[in-house]
């Protein structure tokens, strides 16, 4: 595991969690990272620790995705998706414990996890007027929330630069192809791959953020490491640091 973090909170009190509350804005928690390296189930698994909000800025992507290919629509081309990006109407929940996604009313937490969107998203999430789009839903999202862990692959970095906490979740390949199969028997490892160069540019690790390599941990290591860092930064009113890491 990696750290290098800078620490920056301003907070009082302390809620039932054990999470401190202050009078401004909730605590943020920013999960990134690429694909397979365990995001939403983490986030969520925090989330719900914590007694936060969750949201799953991948699921928005999708829902509108999913939205195109049922009309028949070229999501290579860039200008028509750009054109429909304010199309439909996405609404996700952000209860950890029950999270759905929806299009115009419709419940299509299911459909955007096939092969054929999972195929299809990278090119659509790269469309700057979808981009912007959606990224202006998911800021009103965490400023309405008391607080929310947001994972995605451009949180810490775009979404919410002033996060509480921001991680980034890694894995070899290798690992995050497993566990990519373990939840669709049609992903691969190219495909792992392929999304990885697909979504670099969207990617990038915020210079303070904590870097957790999950390869050889398990699901509660992840996140009661997580669950640790979100509590000390609500708790202590910290000063920017030298990077540090550590193993």
């Amino acid at each position: 595991m990696k750290i290098s973090a800078e620490l920056e909170s301003d907070t009082d009190g302390e809620s039932e969690t054990g999470v401190p509350s202050g009078s401004g804005s909730g605590l943020v928690v920013a999960v990134d990272g690429p694909s397979g390296a365990g995001k939403s189930t983490t986030s969520r698994r925090v989330a719900s620790a914590l007694g936060l909000r969750y949201l799953d800025t991948g699921a928005m992507y999708r829902a509108l995705t999913w939205w195109l290919l049922q009309r028949g629509v070229d999501v290579s081309d860039a200008a028509t998706v750009a054109g429909l990006a304010a199309g439909p109407v996405i609404e996700v929940g952000t209860d950890p414990e029950t999270p759905w996604t929806r299009v115009d009313g419709s419940d299509v937490s299911a459909a955007i996890r096939t092969q054929e969107v999972t195929g299809a998203v990278s090119a659509v999430a790269v469309v700057p007027q979808v981009r912007a789009h959606l990224i202006a839903q998911q800021r009103e999202i965490i400023a309405a929330a008391p607080g929310i862990v947001a994972e995605g692959r451009d949180i810490g970095t775009v979404v919410a630069p002033d996060a509480t906490l921001k991680v980034f979740l890694t894995a070899d390949s290798a690992a995050r192809a497993q566990r990519r199969t373990a939840e669709a028997a049609w992903s691969t490892q190219d495909q792992v791959d392929r999304r990885d160069h697909l979504d670099a540019a969207q990617s990038g690790r915020a210079q303070d953020a904590v870097e957790i390599d999950s390869t050889g941990l398990d699901l509660d290591e992840v996140v009661a490491t997580i669950v640790r860092l979100a509590r000390e930064r609500a708790a202590t009113p910290y000063q920017q640091s030298p990077r540090q890491k550590s193993r």
